[in-house]
């Protein structure tokens, strides 16, 4: 300890590290909230991260209804995760790659609503 109030200066104490399965586990939770209700037979989003010092590079699977804009599912997936994991992760997020695995197509057989057939 050093100084009058008895703390140890910043270079000292060391450094937090997040482990890589809860970056992860981070970037599923936000693609998850990203894409909204997932169709009835989809699988949850899924997410695998490499994590260098205080960036992680992040890869998206999930499942989408069809038919839906399946670009702008994949922006709100990208924007909500590099969000999410710099908000509670405190990491840049510099790259977000979003694989769509399976298109569910939906009961109703109508397109949403901004979609064209």
């Amino acid at each position: 300890m050093t100084g009058a109030t008895g703390r140890v200066p910043a270079a000292g104490r060391g450094e937090t590290r997040i482990a890589d399965r809860v970056v992860a586990k981070i970037a599923a939770q936000a693609a998850k909230e990203a894409v909204g209700e997932r169709p009835p037979d989809g699988d949850a989003p899924r997410a695998t991260v490499t994590v260098h010092r205080d960036s992680a590079r992040v890869r998206v699977s999930l499942d989408l209804p069809y038919p839906c804009d399946i670009g702008r599912r994949c922006a709100a997936v990208r924007r909500q995760v590099t969000e999410r994991v710099g908000a509670l992760a405190g990491m840049d997020v510099p790259e977000v790659a979003v694989r769509v695995e399976r298109l569910h197509p939906s009961a109703e057989g109508t397109a949403p609503e901004g979609s064209t057939r």
